[in-house]
């Protein structure tokens, strides 16, 4: 109901979302979505100490960490389709892409980041699925994305935002790994255990990617901006 099974002349078995399957994929999107913005405000009424109660309960704060999230989800997909390394088998580097996805959980906190990068996950399956098994989904696309949200063990931090995009990063890279080696073994490199080729395959289009943003981050107006959008996020 909610998935085709495909078979291609190769004999390989993919899963395609029906038209059902992507209605409850937007419904799921959608409570993500709520849910990042619910975690949001409550770090924004906890950072904003001197703000009344007033200012606290009304819905401002609310629509603004709702088009922060939803602006981060857009332009993160946008992103993710201009591809400066494109794996046949899965994986891509992209332009900076993951770092938007860090952005709520750098700006918001833990529980923020974690709904926005599943919400991503889930926008991802939507938009360009490569699903061979269905756990491999969950893996690939709720974990590995919703790891980009670790951004927001270093909200609060100084060289937070450095320091969680690593965090970030670094969790999607174990998860994708992990991947490689439980549904994607068939793949290895010829002479290469399962193991290395993962860590060697995942790693170079996750850390190409990587150092392109940290030398982007080493640019002091970059960090001056960024930096801004969090003080009006937060006021």
């Amino acid at each position: 109901m909610f998935y085709n099974v495909v078979v291609d002349d190769g004999g390989k078995t993919t899963y395609v979302p029906t038209t059902p399957g992507n209605v409850l994929l937007a419904a799921i999107l959608a409570v993500l979505l709520v849910s990042a913005i619910l975690f949001a405000k409550n770090y924004t009424a906890k950072q904003n100490a001197e703000a009344d109660d007033a200012a606290k309960k009304s819905g401002k704060l609310t629509v603004r960490q709702l088009v922060f999230c939803a602006m981060s989800l857009a332009l993160g997909t946008l992103l993710s389709e201009i591809k400066i390394i494109d794996f046949p088998w899965g994986g891509s580097a992209t332009l900076l892409s993951m770092l938007v996805i860090c952005l709520p959980g750098y700006l918001f906190g833990l529980g923020a980041g974690l709904m926005t990068g599943v919400a991503y996950g889930v926008l991802q399956i939507l938009v360009d699925p490569y699903i061979l098994f269905p756990l491999q989904l969950v893996m690939d696309y709720l974990l590995a994305f919703g790891a980009l949200g670790l951004s927001g063990l270093f909200a609060s931090s100084k060289n937070g935002l450095v320091k969680g995009y690593l965090a970030g990063i670094l969790g999607r890279y174990v998860f994708v790994v992990l991947s490689g080696c439980i549904f994607f073994a068939e793949y290895a490199w010829e002479g290469w255990p399962v193991v290395p080729y993962s860590l060697v395959y995942n790693g170079i289009y996750i850390f190409a990617e990587a150092a392109i943003t940290l030398v982007l981050l080493s640019i002091p107006a970059v960090r001056k901006g960024i930096g801004s959008v969090k003080k009006m996020a937060l006021s």
